[in-house]
């Protein structure tokens, strides 16, 4: 029997470029069938910056009572959501990718058997500046400042630093995702 697959939880602040680097991965790993990237469902229009279904908040709730959701949190007057379709993937032993809120971490250990968090960060003035490039107000990146008052960093197995060029992040985000891939072969 092969060994269960891994949920790799990615996560971090506004602006640290999470979705750009699972966009990055998801490219490169089109063609392997051992990695799975859901796309959330986000009670806010898509935009060209962020990869999710949206939904209204209604069909949210919806959703959430109806047990439609693996793993689902509210952040910033939003409601998320990533599909049960990743339980199956996951029990298939494929690696899973996803963007999440650092409050769901324990909820997933929980849950499932292996979950691997990555930690994205960059620098302050790197993530507001992102930020501000997408149309929302920088204030939102010191709301998700990680050091701020409250919740610290969550406890993550690997830290990628993004405030330089994206290759060199895209670069070791692909070294931890081959190795994780390795271990559920």
């Amino acid at each position: 029997m092969s060994t269960p697959g891994v949920l790799v939880l990615v996560v971090g602040p506004s602006g640290a470029g999470k979705d750009t680097l699972i966009n990055a991965a998801r490219e490169k790993l089109a063609d392997d069938p051992q990695f799975v990237f859901p796309r959330r469902v986000v009670t806010r229009t898509r935009t060209a910056f962020e990869d999710h279904d949206s939904i209204d908040t209604e069909d949210f709730v919806r959703a959430v009572t109806a047990g439609e959701f693996a793993l689902h949190w509210q952040a910033h007057n939003l409601g998320y959501g990533v599909p049960r379709t990743i339980e199956s993937q996951i029990a298939k032993g494929r690696v899973v990718v996803c963007n999440v809120s650092r409050t769901v971490i324990e909820q997933a250990r929980a849950r499932f058997p292996r979950v691997h968090v990555v930690y994205i960060d960059a620098s302050p003035e790197v993530r507001a500046a992102r930020i501000v490039k997408r149309g929302r107000d920088a204030a939102e990146g010191s709301r998700s400042d990680p050091n701020r008052a409250g919740p610290g960093r969550p406890s993550y197995d690997v830290l990628i630093d993004n405030s330089d060029a994206l290759e060199g992040a895209v670069a070791r985000f692909m070294v931890v995702l081959l190795e994780l891939a390795a271990e559920t072969s």
